[in-house]
């Protein structure tokens, strides 16, 4: 892929995955979905940016409550990011907690009615969000670059584990989770390594916080990939999304537990 090729597909991938005003266009989006590396690829440009509230916090001149931080936190990620992915989580969380076959799992991933299951997931993803972002700002008055790179990593990690779905993943039924996994195989997954693993090193020399921060990102990936290829007879654009929130909130606890004992 040429420069422009690159270009392209990085403007369809911020206009993918955040509210950030690139511009949309059919060739960025072409171009992203045949580029799964696109993906962990904005994530080092997404992450500074989510991790605004924490910065703004530490270097404020008062100290600033970690709580409030924290609900900072989660409303300018999601005034960034958007709130598409967290559909994804609301439709998964309904399915999980569903009685019956894949296709009756599949029936209710289509269903816009939230249940309780969705609210529930929701509830613990904004918590999840909330909690580790309570951590992140007290950690950001000891050392604010661990902070932000931790936030950096989350974001990139959160990325990658949806990107490797989309390279190994086969779609149950027509819609966004096939426009993306048909355009690209295994072999993609290289790409998708050789963005990524920079991450690691963001916070050298104490590289565990981001090391294992990716690690659980893309064991959560994993954990759904294989949930939902045995429930819901493959990946679909509803998985990529509940990926991308659910990868990203075990990221930033794992990276929290992983900075304490480093």
């Amino acid at each position: 892929m040429g420069l422009t090729g690159a270009v392209a597909a990085l403007r369809g991938a911020l206009g993918f995955l955040s509210r950030i005003p690139v511009g949309a266009t059919d060739d960025g989006w072409e171009a992203f979905r045949r580029t799964p590396a696109a993906m962990p690829a904005v994530g080092y440009a997404l992450g500074p940016l989510v991790a605004l509230p924490v910065a703004a916090a530490a270097l404020a001149p008062v100290r600033v409550p970690s709580l409030t931080v924290a609900a900072a936190f989660v409303a300018w990620l999601y005034l960034v990011t958007g709130i598409t992915h967290l559909d994804g989580v609301a439709d998964l969380g309904d399915a999980a907690v569903v009685h019956g076959d894949a296709d009756r799992r599949r029936e209710v991933l289509k269903d816009s009615a939230l249940g309780v299951g969705g609210t529930l997931a929701l509830a613990l993803v904004v918590l999840g969000l909330a909690t580790a972002a309570t951590v992140i700002a007290d950690l950001a008055r000891l050392s604010l670059v661990d902070a932000v790179v931790l936030v950096v990593a989350a974001e990139v990690g959160a990325k990658a584990a949806t990107a490797a779905l989309v390279c190994v993943g086969d779609a149950p039924h027509e819609g966004l989770g096939s426009a993306l996994t048909e355009e690209s195989g295994p072999r993609s997954l290289v790409g998708v390594a050789l963005v990524t693993a920079p991450a690691t090193l963001l916070g050298w020399p104490r590289v565990l916080p981001g090391v294992v921060a990716l690690g659980a990102a893309l064991a959560t990936g994993a954990l759904l990939a294989r949930w939902a290829t045995r429930r819901l007879g493959g990946v679909s654009g509803d998985v990529l999304g509940a990926t991308n929130e659910l990868a990203r909130v075990a990221a930033l606890h794992a990276g929290v537990i992983a900075w304490t004992l480093s």
